[in-house]
């Protein structure tokens, strides 16, 4: 009984309030204006300069928890780009093979040499991207991250947890660069190249890296890898100072290491260069050493 008189006396209290009620003073009586707009939702952004415990190439706003670049971690966001509207598909993500997804890459690729002070496939470093998920991109998100890993060796292409900031890493003292390497046969090719300081004893050392022509991706034949030699040559020549011609560079060998379908597909149609000087070993870089200080094969 008590319950119910309680809400009856709750209805003629509000009854009595409502039929009572006036307009407060500086109120016009209108719930429609004054109210500022509500704007446009905007997808989430990842932001540059970051680093990262592990790296994935799907960029969840749910696991996106940037971690400070001097404590162990995998991967370090150099930048962040936009794909265009116009370039893209509305409902779903680029593919990697696709004219979207390399403008990206090259973009991510230009950016990446700027972060680190040369090209990055010149050292122990993998140039990753990182992309929204499906339902943030059919959100409206169309970011792509390009990320940045140290890899254990040119062989090993493993990420490694570092600690501290990858940025300069390929500049100045060039911490991460490919330098020198001793190389040793088996069945006159290449069995291993152990990395070395150029000051150790050694019979090769990485000159740079050749961009390949573009076009649909083949495999390697004996022509294509001519092809490699010859242009590795001519990197030689202006690396070591030393005329491009047969009297001088083709007495030289050169190792040269495709990077494979999966690069190249994505827009990395990148071989590394090498001189190789077999038995002739050496002590100190030959980088703009000119004819008379380089030995001949």
């Amino acid at each position: 009984m008590r319950r119910s008189l309680a809400a009856v006396a709750l209805v003629v209290v509000t009854a009595v309030t409502l039929a009572g009620c006036g307009k407060p003073a500086g109120v016009d009586g209108s719930l429609t204006n004054g109210w500022p707009a509500i704007g446009e939702p905007k997808p989430f952004v990842p932001a540059a300069d970051t680093c990262h415990e592990t790296f994935k190439e799907t960029g969840y706003l749910s696991s996106y928890e940037p971690v400070d670049c001097a404590k162990k971690h995998e991967s370090e966001t150099a930048y962040v780009g936009t794909f265009a509207d116009g370039d893209v598909d509305s409902n779903t993500p680029p593919t990697a093979s696709s004219a979207a997804m390399k403008a990206a890459y090259a973009e991510c690729a230009g950016k990446a040499k700027e972060y680190l002070g040369a090209d990055w496939r010149s050292g122990r470093v993998y140039l990753g991207m990182v992309l929204p998920s499906t339902d943030a991109w059919s959100g409206g998100a169309r970011w792509f991250r390009c990320d940045l890993m140290e890899t254990v060796g040119k062989d090993d292409s493993d990420f490694v947890a570092r600690e501290g900031s990858i940025k300069g890493a390929l500049g100045g003292s060039r911490a991460l660069g490919y330098t020198c390497y001793a190389v040793t046969l088996k069945n006159n090719s290449v069995d291993k190249m152990t990395p070395t300081a150029c000051t150790k004893t050694h019979n090769a050392e990485f000159v740079g890296v050749y961009t390949a022509p573009d076009g649909a991706y083949k495999a390697p034949t004996s022509g294509t890898y001519d092809a490699y030699h010859k242009a590795c040559r001519s990197m030689v020549a202006g690396w070591a100072n030393v005329p491009n011609d047969g009297n001088t560079v083709y007495r030289y060998g050169t190792i040269v290491t495709p990077l494979g379908r999966t690069e190249w597909e994505r827009g990395n149609r990148g071989v590394l260069c090498h001189i190789w000087l077999d038995k002739k070993n050496q002590t100190k870089s030959l980088k703009g050493a000119g004819t008379g200080a380089l030995p001949i094969n």
